[in-house]
């Protein structure tokens, strides 16, 4: 896709926005309809089934590597749970961010609004799913999996000084990705029950975040200064970078009995990892380009990230 000026860009997006108070408002009738208490909602005392899965295998990190291959299915299956265990942590992580980003967003705004009482439903949303993430890893036997201390204290810095598009094209990357595992990941039988809960939750009630972030961000990048949506297309790049690479920790392959080299060695290599990956991010990276958020030097770091081809 040929690259679009700031100027094209603007002129392709005015016409496209959406009243602001309009989408909050279908947005706080779709929460009220449809919104979940996963302490109620789930059988958190029912036993683990034998012989299913904590994720999908398609979609755990050292499939179809020549280590994959090589290791029983016993292994296989603990790998998953682990990698499960590190995905919810990492959810957790992200969404702590997101809350915070939230909260900043809607510190100037009125609060009688429905973008405000929208913007409080979704940071509720997340403190639901960040407890129920919790809960499913201390349900399934695995350790928590926190991120590095360096990509701990890299998102300090970039959260501290992001401005609004920056903080809604961040959300989308965290939110977007994981969805798509997830929407593979509920009706799969394979799985575990309880998981394939806990991601039915998650996909319901993610839909309405992506679609506010969505819309906000198009908005912000017709009505940002132009410095401002310049940082925007750097502070994405970054952030998938360190997306990326800390999508799974890779204690998770020394606790399965692996060489953590080696595994991230496959892991890298792996032509079927790569693809999951990008097809994971492709909705996104589709959104992000046609707004004009993948120019210049962030869309060479949205590159770098191995998120986009």
């Amino acid at each position: 896709m040929a690259t679009m000026t700031d100027v094209e860009v603007l002129r392709d997006a005015l016409g496209e926005l959406k009243d602001r108070e309009q989408v909050a408002r279908r947005l706080l009738e779709s929460s009220a309809k449809h919104s979940f208490d996963p302490d109620k909602e789930l059988d958190w005392d029912a036993p683990f089934e034998d012989g299913k899965w904590f994720w999908p295998p398609e979609l755990v990190s050292l499939y179809d590597t020549p280590l994959w291959r090589r290791m029983p299915e016993e292994q296989r299956m603990a790998l998953a749970m682990h990698e499960a265990a590190s995905l919810a942590s990492l959810g957790i992580w992200f969404e702590v961010i997101l809350m915070q980003l939230l909260v900043r967003h809607i510190y100037d705004k009125p609060v009688t609004s429905a973008h405000v009482r929208y913007a409080l439903t979704e940071i509720a949303d997340e403190c639901r799913h960040s407890m129920m993430f919790a809960r499913m890893i201390q349900s399934g036997g695995a350790p928590a999996y926190p991120v590095s201390r360096f990509n701990h204290n890299l998102a300090r810095v970039l959260k501290a000084v992001s401005t609004t598009p920056g903080s809604f094209a961040c959300t989308l990357l965290g939110e977007e990705i994981l969805d798509w595992m997830q929407r593979l990941t509920f009706p799969d039988e394979r799985v575990q029950t309880l998981v394939r809960g806990v991601t039915r939750i998650h996909v319901v009630e993610e839909a309405r975040h992506v679609r506010y972030a969505r819309e906000e961000l198009r908005r912000q990048m017709v009505t940002a200064p132009k410095w401002e949506r310049r940082l925007t297309r750097i502070t994405s790049g970054e952030a998938a970078r360190v997306f990326s690479t800390a999508f799974v920790n890779p204690q998770v392959y020394v606790n399965v009995g692996l060489d953590k080299h080696e595994a991230m060695e496959q892991v890298k290599a792996s032509g079927h990892r790569r693809e999951v990956m990008q097809n994971g991010a492709k909705r996104l990276t589709d959104f992000l380009d046609d707004i004009g958020v993948l120019q210049g030097v962030g869309r060479r770091m949205w590159r770098s990230s191995g998120l986009l081809p």
